[in-house]
């Protein structure tokens, strides 16, 4: 059985929940995959193909890990700067290890990752995941409004006006502090 996922925002699409993995709570960062809640670096990977759905897919292991890193920091470099030539280069580079293979399937036409390495597959699915946001509304990749928060999401709102992680959360704080601001000058 798996450890509960510690991260306080999950169920964003594949790339963006990599991401994601990484969060700060009072200020101070915390890593999924560098020990977060007690969790070894493994178990981490473990906890977040769980969430992620790819548990039964792929492997948790130091090999796939790395390569998850790899793809967290091309994917980060991404979309800080989507101008970055790098940043672009380090996705291609993770896009190598895998491909699309056309299927036909009892339903009609499908079609099926394939790795040379399956270490690659999470990474891989990460950086395939950031192409298909890239090409349905790439405005809609949002960082957090809040100064303190370092979570992405993928604005689904009808309006695309989403400015918060969440609602609950940092929404909330800054709602509340707005509030006392302006009770405070009065």
């Amino acid at each position: 059985m798996t450890a509960a996922d510690p991260r306080p925002l999950t169920g964003e699409p594949v790339a963006l929940d990599l991401l994601n993995t990484r969060w700060a709570v009072d200020g101070e960062p915390l890593d999924l995959f560098a020990g977060a809640a007690g969790l070894t670096r493994v178990q981490g990977l473990a906890v977040w193909l769980e969430s992620t759905g790819l548990a039964g897919r792929f492997r948790a292991d130091a090999a796939t890990l790395v390569h998850l890193l790899t793809a967290r920091e091309a994917l980060a470099r991404a979309v800080a700067d989507p101008a970055d030539e790098s940043a672009r280069t380090l996705i291609d580079a993770v896009l190598e290890h895998g491909r699309i293979r056309a299927t036909l399937t009892a339903e009609g036409p499908g079609e099926r990752a394939e790795f040379a390495d399956p270490a690659w597959g999470p990474a891989w699915t990460a950086a395939r995941d950031y192409l298909g946001l890239l090409g349905a509304a790439p405005g809609r990749i949002r960082t957090c409004a809040s100064e303190s928060c370092v979570l992405h999401f993928y604005d689904v709102s009808r309006n695309g006006t989403r400015r918060w992680c969440s609602m609950a959360a940092c929404g909330n704080r800054a709602k509340a502090s707005r509030h006392y601001a302006r009770t405070r000058e009065r």
